[in-house]
């Protein structure tokens, strides 16, 4: 009983500590967040210094100089008009704590060093969380550099990044480095080299974005276990590459007039690539071309200016797949391409169905011995240029689709075999294909191909964006 009585006046004694500790910090909590304005020509550096922690820092309507460095978990706000000019050199915003908030700013006037990786908004690697919202980011090398800033957030930002100059010496509009959990959705990014940029990365989510006049819209490259949904990428070199990572989710999203590709996969594996539109369509002469990227086009493209011609349609490629595996695409629609789907030995297992190719000049291209079927469980895909009949009306065709016969196989190894594509010689050849198809090659087959295209993203093809 003894020692019954003992252990409750301890536990009594604990309790009553604890509530007056309890009662104490009650009486001492920490002020309210304050908000410190700061005018036109004031020290913005200054007002960051003196702010604590949770408070805001308000820059008036106008021109403020920079750069600043915030080391404090607080919110960089900007009323309407105003507008954060850095030095030329360097970063205009470098953030090092946590929890903080960019938002409401016109920001200008980084450096121009792409080794110091020089950007409008520089994340550290201890800006966890951090979020850069709403602002207008442009004429800097980079827009917003996510290096190391896990669980960051980049969204509603339109950047505009440098015209001119050589692509390989421009910045790119959001990069994220090493930052598990970051997300950048719904901004608008124009000009530059890449739209987004990550590697070496994981978790991560990019969606609603908008993508114009860039070399990618986004480049992807070790980065696993991520998402990349409902962006749209107009007129890029290529819409999505996609590269050296697992278990992705593509889906959702729209490229239309992109040059070379719309969908890139290379050693991109065990991912679903689904919902996603590849357009085609001309692309008029003056759209910009780095020669340093590709010399050749860039001279065709000149001499079709000098004559007063478009060139050809872009993309040139709907998707590439090289050597990219176990990967499941369901549900896309690539229309209008030179070349539907680039499929290139060395890809395995890859489930190809419920697709829509629609008016590609070639369906596809593959140059390979073994066949492959693209349907599953009674399934295959819709193509535009399928002749065959559904007689017994269950929306599948009676005979198997083949998009490449020996012909095709001649001029994707020999190109300049194509001068003989016309000649009577060649279209007997395919004539005697279509009466005997153990003439076929090996290669694609579609045994059970669509008789109309899957419902979904093609009814979304016809709502092409301006």
């Amino acid at each position: 009983m003894a020692d019954l009585h003992h252990r409750m006046t301890v536990a009594a004694a604990v309790l009553s500590t604890a509530v007056a500790t309890l009662l104490a910090g009650a009486d001492h909590r920490p002020a309210r967040a304050a908000t410190l304005a700061v005018e036109v020509g004031d020290d913005v550096q200054a007002a960051i210094d003196r702010a604590g922690v949770g408070d805001t820092v308000l820059l008036r309507r106008g021109a403020h100089r920079g750069p600043v460095q915030i080391a404090v978990p607080l919110t960089l706000r900007g009323e309407p008009g105003a507008v954060l000019e850095g030095s030329g050199e360097g970063n205009t915003v470098t953030v090092t704590a946590a929890d903080v908030v960019v938002t409401g700013l016109t920001l200008r006037g980084s450096g121009s060093s792409l080794e110091r990786m020089d950007s409008a908004v520089f994340l550290a690697r201890t800006a966890l969380r951090a979020r850069v919202a709403d602002n207008q980011i442009e004429d800097n090398l980079f827009g917003v550099y996510v290096h190391g800033a896990a669980e960051a957030v980049v969204e509603r930002n339109v950047i505009i990044g440098r015209r001119g100059g050589r692509t390989s010496e421009a910045g790119n509009g959001v990069s994220v480095w090493n930052a598990p959990g970051a997300r950048i959705v719904g901004n608008d990014i124009r000009h530059g080299r890449d739209g987004v940029f990550v590697v070496t990365s994981r978790g991560n989510e990019f969606s609603d974005n908008v993508f114009r006049d860039l070399r990618f819209g986004v480049h992807y490259m070790y980065a696993d276990d991520s998402t990349v949904a409902r962006n749209v990428s107009i007129g890029n070199h290529v819409g999505y590459a996609v590269m050296f990572s697992k278990r992705l989710t593509i889906m959702d999203n729209r490229s239309e007039r992109d040059r070379d590709h719309g969908l890139l996969f290379n050693y991109a594996n065990g991912s679903t690539i689904t919902g996603n539109v590849v357009l085609g369509g001309p692309i008029a002469a003056g759209t910009e071309i780095a020669a340093e990227d590709d010399q050749h086009s860039a001279m065709l493209a000149r001499a079709r200016e000098s004559s007063g011609l478009v060139r050809r349609a872009g993309p040139e490629k709907c998707v590439f797949i090289y050597n990219a595996n176990a990967n499941r695409f369901n549900g896309n629609h690539f229309e209008g391409c030179e070349i539907g789907i680039h499929f290139t030995a060395g890809s395995e297992r890859n489930e190809i169905v419920g697709n829509a190719f629609v008016r590609n000049r070639h369906q596809v291209k593959y140059v390979g011995t073994r066949a492959l079927d693209w349907s599953k469980d009674g399934r295959g895909n819709h193509w535009s240029d399928n002749p065959g009949f559904d007689l017994d009306g269950d929306g599948i065709a009676d005979t198997a689709y083949r998009p490449n016969d020996v012909v095709d196989k001649v001029l994707w190894t020999a190109p300049a075999a194509k001068i003989l594509v016309a000649s009577p010689a060649v279209q007997m050849l395919r004539w005697a294909q279509s009466q005997f198809p153990a003439l076929y090659p090996g290669g694609v087959v579609d045994s059970r191909p669509l008789m109309k295209p899957p419902p979904g993203p093609a009814e979304a093809a016809s709502r092409r964006m301006p």
